[in-house]
């Protein structure tokens, strides 16, 4: 079994660090290199009383309403690794080992958390109290990956995020801890990172670890001393520093930058996992302005374009980069699970091998592709730039083709 969790990051930048009043949020998702992400949109919604919602592996309770979300996410389960709602909530997910097991039996996975957080959560604080009161329900548990042979189970670690404050949560179990940060720049990756600073925790959590025996309540009570595994505590931020050193000037196009560095680590490109899609969202701490979602919906940041998504109502759907659908049928979806694996990639991830094949094969033609994708990229950078410095408001129907017409663009150049 893949014994270590994926190193995946992700980070987020206040002011002063970054500027004109922005929050940047950014995250890599590291999975198995053959694994395709989907970037999907689901519409807010109503829903009559006792129904229920389908997650990965099980079913619960739905809620009355639910918001608007765009989601990156592994196409063959439910939730996400990483997304946005409607109000300017961002929520990531990483895959941690405590000393305690994960469960293998069937129940939420943590990226399951994810889009249940972000569809009934407006601020980050309430996304917290959604996840950890469905963790004390239903607990997390069941395959991380999409793998017949064997189970991989991990527990969760969140960064949360809004306008005004992030929390990052982590959990092992049921249990739980959170800090709340509302300035500087913060990184989380694969293991707790969570110390003395507790801002809000699970009732029980303190009388359990006692009765554990792994804290004697006399010492300080330290979050990822108390639930790491005894070789597992070191500092993984290798990203933060180069958010640090833009000294006030963190903005969508530095937290990109971030992400695509492979020398420090934080874009995974190893024998086992790939950085397989990436998102950055920019937050306005003034309302009055839109939150800008970029999407790559492809593998290797460095080798993808980062595509700008707004919310607004009747935003045009991009089956582009969304995976073929395969009902009940789905083989994540039969009991046993996984026994076969369908062909997931949608036609942006198609057309990225083709170029990637390009690439590893002819630089100059390669290089030359490279650039004018970038080209692209900044365009729609300048354009967000644009609609988040001017004084009138944004008319919806200039953006509502946005995240379609970027997609389209890209494959127009791959053809």
């Amino acid at each position: 079994r893949m014994a270590a969790a994926p190193p995946s990051y992700c980070f987020v930048s206040f002011p002063p660090c970054s500027k004109d009043g922005l929050v940047v949020f950014g995250k890599n998702s590291a999975r198995p290199r053959d694994e395709v992400q989907e970037v999907v949109y689901f519409a807010a919604a109503a829903h009559d009383p006792g129904s229920k919602v389908e997650c990965t592996y099980i079913e619960i309770e739905q809620v009355p309403k639910t918001h608007a979300v765009v989601l990156s996410r592994p196409s063959w389960l439910w939730g996400a690794e990483m997304g946005a709602n409607e109000h300017g909530v961002c929520v990531a997910n990483e895959a941690v080992l405590t000393r305690e097991p994960a469960s293998e039996s069937e129940a939420l996975l943590g990226m399951d958390l994810v889009r249940l957080g972000l569809e009934r959560g407006a601020t980050a604080k309430e996304a917290l109290n959604v996840i950890v009161a469905l963790l004390e329900e239903h607990g997390q548990g069941g395959n991380y990956y999409e793998d017949g042979s064997s189970c991989h189970t991990f527990q969760s670690a969140f960064l949360i995020v809004d306008r005004n404050e992030a929390w990052i949560l982590e959990t092992s179990g049921k249990y739980w801890a959170a800090e709340k940060i509302t300035e500087g720049v913060k990184c989380i990756c694969n293991q707790l990172s969570l110390t003395t600073k507790i801002d809000a925790e699970h009732p029980e959590l303190r009388n359990y670890v006692r009765s554990q025996g792994w804290w004697n309540g006399d010492s300080d009570f330290n979050f990822s001393e108390v639930f790491s595994l005894a070789d597992e505590h070191l500092a993984c931020c290798s990203g933060r520093e180069s958010l640090e050193k833009q000294g006030g000037d963190v903005s969508a196009q530095a937290m990109i930058d971030v992400l695509r560095d492979k020398d420090s680590g934080v874009c995974v490109d190893s024998e086992s996992f790939l950085t397989t899609a990436s998102i950055v969202s920019v937050l306005p701490q003034d309302p009055s302005f839109p939150c800008v979602h970029y999407f790559t919906g492809t593998p290797d940041p460095s080798r993808s374009i980062f595509k700008p998504f707004i919310f607004v109502d009747d935003v045009k759907l991009v089956p582009k980069v969304q995976s073929p659908s395969f009902g009940n049928d789905d083989p994540a979806k039969k009991i046993p699970r996984f026994q076969e694996k369908p062909d997931r990639r949608h036609e942006l991830y198609k057309a990225h091998e083709w170029a990637r094949a390009l690439l590893e094969n002819d630089q100059d033609k390669g290089q030359k592709l490279m650039r004018i994708m970038l080209d692209l990229e900044k365009q729609g950078l300048e354009a967000m730039e644009d609609i988040l410095t001017r004084t009138e408001v944004l008319d919806p129907a200039e953006v509502v083709d946005l995240f379609y017409d970027c997609v389209d663009t890209e494959l127009k150049f791959f053809k």
